[in-house]
Parts: C-alpha cells; sequence; structure tokens
C-alpha cells in the first residue's frame, strides 16, 4: 500500500463542481493500493499516516504527529501511485490492484481512520473523477509504503 502524505495548511475534493471533503490544517493523503495489499497493509500504513512526525514543535523541529496536533485528514483513493513507470512514456497499472478489491481496502481504511483518529476525517469517493486543491504548508511531502 503507497500513500503520499503532504502536509497542508487546507485542502478539499470536489466531485461534478461539489465539494465532498476538506479540512484545514492537516494531512492530505493519496491513497494507492497494490496487488497484494491488504487489511493488515491498511492497518500499518495507517498507523504510520497518523503517527508520522511532520508537525513543527515548540522549538520548530518537525517532531509532532497528525495525532499529536489533533488536524485533519484527508483522505484520496490515487490509482496512479501505483504505476509502473520504469519503460517507455506511458504508465503501466499492472502492480495496482484490481477496483473491487482496492475499493474494499480503500472503504476499511477509511472506517478505520475514522475510528482511531479523534479530529475530523474526510475523503473523495473511490472510482470518481475528482478535483483536489490544496494548500501544501513547507512544501511537506513524503511517500509512505508498507
Amino acid at each position: 500500500m503507497l500513500g503520499l502524505i503532504q502536509r497542508v495548511s487546507s485542502a478539499s475534493v470536489s466531485i461534478d463542481s461539489r465539494v465532498n471533503g476538506k479540512i484545514d490544517r492537516g494531512i492530505l493523503l493519496l491513497l494507492g493500493m497494490q496487488k497484494g495489499d491488504n487489511q493488515s497493509s491498511a492497518d500499518q500504513l495507517l498507523k504510520k499516516v497518523l503517527s508520522y512526525r511532520i508537525f513543527a514543535d515548540a522549538n520548530g523541529k518537525m517532531n509532532l504527529s497528525l495525532t499529536d496536533v489533533g488536524a485533519g485528514l484527508l483522505v484520496i483513493s490515487q490509482f496512479t501511485l501505483a504505476a509502473d513507470t520504469s519503460k517507455g512514456l506511458r504508465p503501466g497499472f499492472s502492480t495496482a490492484a484490481p477496483p473491487e478489491e482496492a475499493k474494499a481496502l480503500y472503504d476499511y481504511f477509511l472506517t478505520q481512520a475514522k475510528t482511531a483518529h479523534c479530529a475530523e476525517v474526510e475523503s473523495g469517493i473511490f472510482g470518481a473523477d475528482m478535483q483536489v486543491s490544496l494548500c501544501n504548508d513547507g512544501p511537506v511531502t513524503f511517500m509512505l509504503s508498507t
């Protein structure tokens, strides 16, 4: 399972010109599911996302997690993260999880996130054509994987 996290001062996702999810300060997570991922992979990635120390402490050091600061989490499914870009000029998606499996893992991840994280958890809609807007704070962006 792959997760591209971005520390944001705000982020939102719109579908058909309507805002589906919005957070202020927090993390925007682009979530990609690969073949072989399972609920254990989702649990591991969620723990990393909630615990990864990318927020500044009183001394200005990245020493606090999303959980520590109680900020929002916006989760967007993004199968293109699983693309194979090693050959040619067109991405291949043979490593991506099949849509039915990926949707089940995405739904599972969201359910677990809403249970584990006390602050707001927002999301896009799996498989939808989405427009994501964000103000990356820093910029701070990390690729996480299980």
